[in-house]
């Protein structure tokens, strides 16, 4: 049996998913087992879940356990963002943040620094309070505040995370609108302002008109008064629902206009209700210090038409800082550059080492789930904490059952410096 990730692009060497239907059948497989990785929702685009042996955990019982008084929920690692959403919306919560993609498993998205958007707001990690995991030995564990900033962002290389608990805010509602035609001058005199303007916004580009930006997704609390003009620095309101991605029915993407909804219903992009099942791209993301954005930016207008000629589109981004050792946030206001491609894997890898040189200068993170082709001693001289990661990687898995060829790459351990897709 061949096993793919979502995109179809990496092929796992594991020929079965191991799928436990209980804390002890779980710690059983992980005991016996000399390798293995867990599989969440599929939707990394390199090989940071390959194992001769994998295990995906939506066999376990799924469970939402709310201790309202502290405003935290403790979360079986499986669940979907999705899933976990309306189940605290209904008990009056929310999450502070969410990607765009509501169909990510709580525990993957978290493990490799999944964030969201919004200046004011941290990546999906910073809600989580305690993690319950088990370890190599077969053993659950639980790791508490004050281990958290090592082992929230670990690519799966400490233990397979079982629960995590988060920390939860209020419910609130959200309204949303799409702008169209965003002079690109605007972007580079303002990007702090329109960025912070709102909750959460998205800048969407297709990199083929340099003196204007497609659409602008700008979604606000609906307490915070603000009514869209017809104009906003020179781009236009849009007259009816529109999708991020050319050419794709805007009917998959949640309500905009202004229509109030609950903020699961409103900060992803894409409807719970639409599960991508195509796959027919690749995605690509660098993180950047927020006060080099507009550099950086620059600093790639000369590839444009080679970007433009594999992009389905172009988003960006801003994050909050953390303090999480492996997060591409840690320890800076972050701006993102998330490039969705088509499915050519051999002109993508072809064209990423350029981009990569042109943010050389701003010290570019790469998403841990996306397709990257910085060396490993670029990427380590990017995390002042990664020899403590090591240390606590040995420290968790000393015999490796967890580690696999792209952990040992990534996280600088003198393995090769690049990866290859498989077949399609």
């Amino acid at each position: 049996m061949t096993i793919t990730n979502w995109a179809g692009n990496v092929t796992f060497t594991a020929t079965d998913v191991l799928r436990p239907q209980s804390a002890g059948e779980l710690q059983a497989i992980v005991s016996r087992t000399p390798k293995l990785r867990v599989l969440g929702a599929g939707h990394s685009f390199n090989p940071v879940a390959d194992s001769p042996a994998m295990v995906t955990l939506d066999g376990m019982p799924a469970e939402v356990e709310i201790d309202s008084a502290r405003a935290t929920a403790r979360v079986s690692a499986g669940l979907s963002y999705g899933e976990l959403a309306r189940g605290l919306d209904a008990r009056g919560f929310a999450l502070a943040n969410l990607a765009s993609l509501p169909h990510i498993t709580v525990a993957g998205a978290v493990a490799t620094g999944t964030h969201g958007s919004g200046s004011g707001n941290g990546a999906l990690a910073t809600a989580v309070a305690g993690i319950d995991m088990i370890t190599a030995e077969g053993d659950p564990t639980t790791i508490g505040p004050g281990e958290i900033s090592g082992a929230v962002v670990a690519l799966g290389a400490l233990g397979v995370v079982t629960s995590l608990e988060l920390t939860l805010v209020p419910a609130f509602a959200v309204r949303q609108w799409v702008y169209e035609n965003l002079p690109r001058g605007e972007l580079d005199a303002r990007f702090a302002e329109i960025f912070a303007s709102a909750y959460s916004v998205s800048v969407f580009t297709t990199w083929r008109d340099p003196g204007n930006l497609d659409q602008v997704f700008v979604k606000h609390r609906a307490d915070d008064g603000w009514t869209a003009p017809g104009r906003w620095l020179g781009a236009r309101l849009a007259d009816g629902q529109r999708n991020p991605v050319p050419g794709m029915p805007p009917g998959y993407t949640t309500p905009q206009g202004g229509a109030e909804g609950p903020w699961h219903e409103r900060l992803p992009h894409f409807l719970a209700d639409f599960t991508p099942s195509a796959g027919d791209e690749l995605q690509t993301e660098y993180l950047v210090p927020r006060d080099q954005a507009v550099a950086a930016l620059a600093a790639l207008d000369d590839l444009a038409p080679q970007i433009a000629e594999l992009l389905l589109v172009c988003e960006l981004r801003t994050v909050a800082a953390d303090d999480y050792w492996l997060s591409p946030c840690y320890g800076r206001d972050t701006a993102a550059f998330h490039f969705t491609w088509r499915k050519d894997p051999a002109a993508v890898t072809a064209l990423l080492p350029a981009i990569e040189d042109r943010l050389a200068p701003f010290d570019p993170r790469p998403h841990w789930g996306k397709v990257f082709t910085l060396p490993p001693d670029r990427i380590a001289a990017s995390y002042p904490r990664m020899a403590a990661f090591r240390r606590l990687m040995a420290a968790y898995d000393p015999a490796g059952k967890f580690r696999n060829a792209f952990i040992d790459r990534v996280i600088a351990l003198g393995q090769p410096s690049s990866y290859h897709f498989s077949p399609l």
